[in-house]
């Protein structure tokens, strides 16, 4: 008889604990693993570290010159707003008025016990911006006189505060930074069209630079934001399963215009409104980067938003350090000289005094797409030993220094489609059809990731709330490309209500969010 043999203990991995263990501290392990982000001594705010805020550097050099080409300027408005402007519009106050910090006074005096209180009452209370429609909307009305003003494309990056109650690291702080995009227009077309420009930038840059596959649709009534007519968005899912709202478009149509008096003089000499948009991303993304691609051993990052492209690792031995960190030196210095997608092509290296091990594995959760290793042999033969973050760990490939240059933009492109492919293969075996409140109630009851759920719809408000309230689902959006190949699809364009029941050929994406 054989011996039985020994059970195998589960694999090692840097992040404990692991994804499949518990993914949100696992994401909150990620973040402090790779040197990103730490709570403040402000409730619900964060410090972005270095590490993470090379990242959101990236994002903005990507999407400002997407803004620039596309005609619109950068500008600065007051972080704070007064209240009256906030009340101008109804809907858009209402859907704030929860998440305000305000601003009452305007000095501080010491007590008769040493201890500073606020004084100097402002005459009218000022709201820390939640967005800008209303502050920007003032300005415009002054900009904007005639039609020869229009269009006027305008974009801020800023902070702003919203006071979340339960907040995680990126994906939902009391306060962020964001870009927020306003545009006004001479006619209801053109401001449309600038709403689906825009949400079409930020589906190609989700794509492109994050390798992060998005539904882009429209948000249904009870999820629009507060005083636009139609909002757009594009949506990720996780690797946990959950839907990430990672971008929004909102056709504001005359809206805010009215409230805040932008009028012109059209081409048949009447005095009119302006059709307005806004849109927006924020340091959300750096949480979708994280949830999108990274493993059991920290963070994994697209080569075209990484801070360096690879982390260049001097192999010493005390004999040799000099002319192996000559060569280091050497070869970064060469390699920035070359262009990868707009920016220098950036290595890092790492002369640190630590143990070659502990640099290799802070590298790893670092998330450096390429790690390269070299020592005075590898010097001697005139190659480096080169490590890909998207492989195991312990593959490695020897690659001559003389064809370095050529071959690390290549496999970093190589690993960015990797990324891409492996997210969008991980959606589309996520997404389902669901026909019926039963079978939604038994995707998102069941165990494991639920994933996206597509089915017809032609639900109420009241039905949009029972589900949330039920299984904390909510419609993500109503695609605007009709979906094909979803697991269980039927075969018409067109079909009962999941809900409802009532016939109709619009589709909804269903999820459960963060």
């Amino acid at each position: 008889m054989s011996a039985t043999p020994p059970k195998q203990g589960k694999p090692q991995s840097a992040i404990s604990p692991t994804r499949a263990e518990n993914f949100p501290e696992w994401y909150q392990e990620v973040i402090k693993a790779a040197d990103m982000a730490e709570n403040s001594p402000v409730r619900g705010c964060m410090v972005i570290k270095p590490w993470a805020f090379a990242m959101w550097e990236q994002i903005q050099r990507v999407l400002d010159g997407e803004f620039k080409r596309t005609g619109h300027q950068n500008a600065y408005f007051p972080l704070l707003i007064p209240l009256s402007f906030l009340q101008q519009e109804a809907e858009h106050v209402e859907g704030f008025a929860k998440e305000c910090a305000v601003v009452t006074h305007h000095r501080l005096q010491a007590g008769p016990d040493g201890k500073l209180r606020p004084t100097g009452e402002l005459p009218e209370p000022m709201i820390i911006r939640p967005t800008s429609e209303t502050i920007i909307g003032a300005s415009f009305a002054k900009w904007v006189q005639s039609w020869r003003d229009l269009p006027l494309l305008i974009n801020q990056w800023c902070n702003v505060m919203r006071w979340e109650m339960r907040t995680r690291l990126f994906l939902r702080t009391a306060e962020f930074l964001w870009q927020e995009g306003h545009t006004a227009h001479e006619t209801e077309a053109e401001a449309r069209e600038e709403t689906m420009r825009m949400l079409g930038v930020y589906e190609s840059f989700a794509r492109d630079t994050l390798a992060i596959p998005v539904i882009s649709g429209e948000k249904t009534a009870g999820e629009r934001f507060p005083g636009a007519v139609n909002t757009y968005c594009i949506e990720a899912l996780m690797q946990d399963g959950k839907a990430l709202q990672a971008g929004t478009s909102h056709f504001l149509g005359q809206n805010f215009s009215k409230a805040a008096d932008i009028k012109f003089l059209d081409r048949n000499t009447q005095l009119t409104h302006a059709w307005t948009t806004s849109w927006g991303v924020s340091t959300r993304l750096i949480g979708a980067l994280i949830m999108a691609h990274s493993d059991d051993d920290g963070l994994v990052l697209p080569p075209r938003v990484a801070p360096a492209h690879a982390a260049v690792l001097p192999v010493l031995n005390g004999k040799d350090d000099a002319r192996v960190l000559a060569g280091c030196r050497e070869l970064v210095d060469r390699m920035r000289a070359l262009n990868y997608h707009g920016r220098a092509l950036t290595l890092e290296l790492d002369a640190r005094d630590l143990r070659g091990g502990d640099k290799f594995w802070q590298w790893v959760k670092k998330g450096v797409p390429v790690r390269i290793e070299i020592g005075p042999r590898d010097l001697d033969a005139g190659h480096v030993v080169l490590y890909r973050r998207d492989k195991p760990h312990k593959e490695k490939a020897i690659v001559p220094l003389a064809e370095l240059a050529a071959r690390l933009p290549a496999i970093l492109d190589e690993m960015q489609a990797g990324l891409l492919a492996r997210a969008t293969e991980r959606r589309d075996a996520s997404s389902r059809w669901v026909s019926s409140e039963g079978e939604i109630d038994k995707l998102f009851r069941g165990e494991g990731a639920p994933g996206f759920g597509y089915c017809f719809w032609a639900g109420s408000p009241e039905d949009e709330k029972r589900l949330r309230e039920s299984l904390q689902v909510t419609v993500r959006c109503l695609p605007l490309t009709a979906p094909s190949g979803i697991a269980g699809q039927p075969a018409g364009a067109s079909g009962p209500c999941a809900v409802s029941g009532k016939q109709t050929g619009t589709v909804a994406v269903i999820g459960k969010a963060y």
